[in-house]
């Protein structure tokens, strides 16, 4: 018990007495003893020794990173690697392919600015874009992941580009050289693309048209806007088909002809 307590006695002696040796931080070096310059600078040296071991384990750390990412750069070099390969491509392929979709996309890009008057008499143009895109597609690097995004987004844009003409009217020619009745002008892909929208136009032009089955050439007709049938053209498309059938039956039994109609 007396040995520990000596030495325990001892241990905060000897603390005691470098304590005191240590000069504070704040004090001059000039005025400091030799015995504090000693110290000073070997605790400078311990704190130098120290940063030193810490810029060593850092530098380490440093190497081990740089290792990995020279490692996943290689991986990375090899995946793409075998993807050309997949796809049966090299690298001046995967370049112009990239030249093609960027000229593409910068067409596209100007169009987007016209008006939808000036885009609905550019169709043709449009077509063209989209014949060169499908060119693109149909090639396989399009399936590369930093490409396939782009394609899919040209895809969309370049469908966004499609505008009908607006035609308010239109002048009935001769049946004869433009094989004009309501059916047919209805079925114009200019018109609705859709025969069977011809009561729509009957019914906007009833101060002309008496019976849909005689249009007069010359006349100028008001085409009314794409859309579904409304309730007055349905209900007078079924009154007519009605009467046609009705005239049909009354025909038979009478053994007369009928007249052809829409």
């Amino acid at each position: 018990m007396k040995n520990l307590l000596f030495i325990l006695l001892f241990s905060v002696l000897a603390g005691g007495h470098l304590l005191a040796q240590m000069p504070l931080a704040s004090k001059p070096d000039l005025e400091l003893t030799e015995d504090e310059a000693t110290l000073r600078i070997n605790d400078y040296k311990s704190k130098i020794k120290s940063l030193e071991d810490q810029l060593s384990s850092v530098k380490g750390d440093q190497e081990d990173i740089k290792a990995k990412i020279a490692d996943t750069k290689k991986q990375l070099e090899d995946c793409n690697d075998a993807l050309m390969k997949l796809i049966g491509a090299n690298a001046a392929d995967l370049e112009a392919f990239k030249q093609k979709l960027g000229q593409l996309e910068g067409k596209v890009r100007e169009m987007q600015r016209l008006s939808n008057d000036e885009l609905a008499d550019k169709r043709s143009e449009v077509e063209e874009l989209e014949r060169q895109y499908m060119e693109l597609r149909n090639n396989k690097i399009s399936l590369l992941p930093d490409i396939y995004p782009r394609m899919v987004k040209l895809g969309k844009d370049i469908k966004g580009l499609y505008r009908e003409k607006k035609i308010t009217t239109y002048t009935v020619g001769t049946w004869a050289e433009n094989k004009d009745c309501l059916w047919n002008i209805a079925g114009n892909t200019e018109i609705y693309g859709d025969p069977n929208q011809w009561p729509k136009i009957w019914q906007a032009n009833t101060g002309l048209i008496r019976n849909p089955d005689v249009i007069q050439p010359g006349w100028v007709l008001s085409i009314p806007p794409k859309g579904p049938k409304n309730p007055e053209e349905l209900k007078a498309e079924r009154k007519y088909y009605r009467m046609k059938k009705e005239a049909t039956d009354s025909n038979a039994t009478t053994g007369g002809t009928g007249t052809d109609g829409q």
